[in-house]
């Protein structure tokens, strides 16, 4: 592959680099074909517990699409590839294990709503993010109108659009849209290593918890607590689960296997 990147940090977490610093890591049509090919080995390896998604370089994250590579479309061709990034993005949120955003620089239209679906965002202190695809005279297409809204609320993300907005990272932080900022040479190391925290656990539970989360806020309470019992349920015959027991009895170090 060109245009991403794949490589094990530790023995369960994987970073997917996109790389293409040349275009601010803009999404090609290449690309997303790569970032989706890459998501679906990663969906099939059992191994792999967390996933840290980044830019190549420094200068961006993800500049959002590729506006070169698009000018020489037609109007049929820009819609497909539109949605093109919206299920790329939909894959991304969509992977069973959780996926840390390490914003390394930019982040506008399409990058941010690739962060946006990650569990996780870490952003670091240069970074910019926004949607801006209002001051091209187009709306964001891949999932910004319905993310951004459930994470920050309705009128914040409405005037964050509506004026296509680029905010710096502490603006970020403020308005909830990253959950920490770090130094850019410390970016990588803190997302690794809060990948590593979390991959100490048991990976069906939080597997299942990321379900129970996702899937709650797209019903209402009573419904939500029936998902998340549900998913409770496919705990509680695992290995891991008498494992961690076992563990807690012995006061030592569960060892985890996601069976």
């Amino acid at each position: 592959m060109q245009h991403i990147l794949f490589d094990m940090k530790t023995d369960h977490v994987g970073l997917i680099t996109l790389n293409r610093p040349h275009a601010a890591n803009a999404l090609s049509i290449e690309m997303l074909k790569e970032l989706q090919a890459v998501i679906d080995v990663i969906e099939s390896n059992p191994t792999i517990r967390v996933v840290v998604l980044t830019g190549s370089g420094e200068k961006a994250f993800c500049a959002g699409a590729d506006l070169k590579e698009r000018k020489a479309m037609n109007e049929f061709e820009v819609l497909q590839t539109v949605k093109l990034i919206g299920e790329t993005a939909n894959k991304l949120e969509n992977l069973s294990v959780p996926v840390i955003a390490a914003i390394n620089g930019v982040a506008f239209g399409g990058g941010l709503e690739f962060s946006l679906a990650c569990d996780i965002r870490i952003a670091a202190n240069h970074a910019k993010v926004g949607l801006t695809e209002t001051s091209l005279a187009i709306i964001p297409g891949a999932g910004g109108t319905q993310r951004l809204p459930r994470l920050i609320g309705v009128g914040k993300a409405k005037r964050l659009i509506y004026t296509a907005s680029r905010l710096n990272a502490k603006e970020a932080y403020e308005l909830g849209i990253v959950e920490e900022i770090v130094a850019n040479e410390d970016l990588l190391t803190t997302a690794v290593d809060l990948a590593s925290k979390i991959a100490e656990n048991g990976p069906i539970a939080i597997k299942q918890a990321k379900k129970s989360i996702n899937k709650g806020l797209e019903v209402d309470l009573q419904t939500g607590l029936e998902i998340e019992h549900l998913s409770y349920q496919h705990t509680i015959h695992t290995k891991d689960r008498l494992e961690g027991l076992q563990a807690f009895s012995e006061k030592r170090k569960p060892l985890y296997k996601g069976e």
